[in-house]
């Protein structure tokens, strides 16, 4: 039997599914809550999931976890390298999911950036506790107002592996977290 893959290997993998990610997810080692405390820098991890590419074409920064009970979920950096907290809002988070694939049109981000100081807030909105996912149990981060939570796996000690899992995706989204 072959060796899988390894995060690196599969990482640089142009084409790579969300049963790859899956099989990944599920050999690496889980995290508490301590570990995932901290500023974590964002980037894809694409599995052909309708999602991919989203996050990078709005500039997502990444996560940032203060305590248990303060989480900033959807940190934003603007042209003038800025970080800003955005407060996902569950409406319109409604209304984009069944086009998620067309989001990344030109016109669409222009209204993000309009939008952008009714979005922003100093506010925690999500929190971050230890949950069973697939059988193992590692920090999770939950949104305060979505039915979304996003479940980490260690990589390295700088390096943890996402998945979103959202009621009524029909697969994972994965993600990397890099501590900053």
């Amino acid at each position: 039997m072959p060796t899988p893959p390894t995060f690196d290997e599969l990482l640089q993998q142009p084409s790579k599914t969300a049963t790859q990610a899956l099989d990944l997810f599920d050999r690496l080692e889980l995290v508490d809550l301590e570990f995932m405390l901290g500023r974590w820098r964002g980037d894809e991890f694409p599995t052909q999931h309708p999602m991919d590419g989203a996050l990078r074409f709005f500039n997502w920064y990444g996560k940032e976890f203060c305590d248990a009970e303060t989480v900033h979920p959807l940190l934003f950096i603007d042209t003038n390298q800025n970080i800003f907290k955005v407060a996902p809002k569950p409406f319109l988070v409604s209304l984009a999911l069944p086009y998620v694939a067309h989001l990344q049109h030109p016109i669409v981000k222009p209204l993000f950036w309009a939008v952008r100081p009714w979005l922003e807030t100093q506010q925690s909105q999500a929190r971050l506790r230890m949950m069973r996912v697939r059988d193992q149990v590692s920090a999770t981060m939950i949104y305060d107002h979505l039915p979304i939570h996003d479940t980490f796996k260690k990589v390295d000690d700088q390096t943890v592996l996402g998945m979103m899992d959202m009621k009524g995706m029909t697969q994972p989204f994965f993600f990397v977290l890099r501590r900053v």
